[in-house]
């Protein structure tokens, strides 16, 4: 029998679980309460559907998997108001940027299994690349954690010291490959492609070239040497974008973008 499931959250990230959860039927849409506020903004989900209330204890309450998906600032209030209704029943399965399993356990002070969980926005079409780490989780309850992310895309289990260094691989990855597709788009428009045509072409053709690397098992090397001849166009682009600093303005974005979370 599947577990019933709180998201406390309706934002972005919440309402994207949500979608995706629905899309991928991994439960029915009634087993899935999802909170916020202005319920206004839900109705669509709640059109097909889903539970939507205001009152986080009272979904809580019927639910066994707790998704947490606030903004950080909120937690300690968000979860103070809870722990007369947490119990060992409930896994919390939280997907805030920066705040630990320990922060989690300081604030609720009861042992319970405590999941953190990295999707990205892709989850609202089942594509998410989800990282997880556990603590004081049964075998059932990280297979039950695991299978729901697996629904909606890619998981992977890792350390939790690690958390941090996900999110900006793949939470922040996503706005980093987006910024590249529109370059590309930009690109496309220069050569003589109107706007429509080449973000079609641009970003089927990232599709594919992630889908040769998931498929295939590959390195990006191995596929880059199949399309770069000699004297080619392809080799000239490239260098030149090498010379322009392509990849060390990414990986110098990308260990910024990690200095700002560990710093603050």
């Amino acid at each position: 029998m599947s577990k019933k499931i709180a998201i406390i959250g309706g934002g972005n990230l919440g309402t994207a679980i949500a979608e995706g959860l629905l899309k991928s039927k991994f439960c029915k849409p009634a087993d899935i309460t999802i909170t916020k506020r202005n319920t206004n903004t839900l109705k669509s989900l709640q059109d097909k559907g889903v539970k939507v209330t205001s009152d986080n204890a009272s979904a809580v309450r019927n639910s066994e998997l707790i998704i947490l998906a606030i903004k950080p600032f909120q937690v300690k209030d968000v979860l103070s108001g809870l722990k007369t209704v947490l119990n060992s029943k409930h896994i919390i399965s939280s997907v805030l940027t920066g705040i630990s399993i320990s922060d989690i356990e300081e604030i609720v002070k009861k042992k319970m299994a405590v999941c953190r969980a990295m999707p990205n926005t892709a989850i609202a079409i089942q594509e998410s690349m989800t990282c997880l780490s556990f603590k004081n989780a049964t075998e059932s309850q990280v297979n039950f954690v695991k299978d729901l992310f697996c629904t909606v895309g890619k998981v992977v289990v890792i350390d939790e010291k690690l958390m941090d260094a996900a999110t900006v691989l793949g939470a922040c990855g996503t706005a980093y490959a987006m910024r590249y597709i529109r370059a590309n788009i930009q690109g496309g428009i220069e050569i003589g492609f109107d706007a429509a045509t080449a973000n079609l072409i641009a970003a089927q053709t990232v599709k594919g070239a992630a889908e040769l690397l998931l498929q295939k098992g590959t390195h990006p090397e191995q596929e880059i040497d199949k399309v770069t001849t000699p004297k080619g166009c392809t080799i000239a682009g490239l260098n030149e974008m090498e010379h322009q600093g392509f990849s060390s303005s990414l990986i110098k974005g990308i260990a910024t973008s990690y200095d700002k979370i560990i710093k603050g």
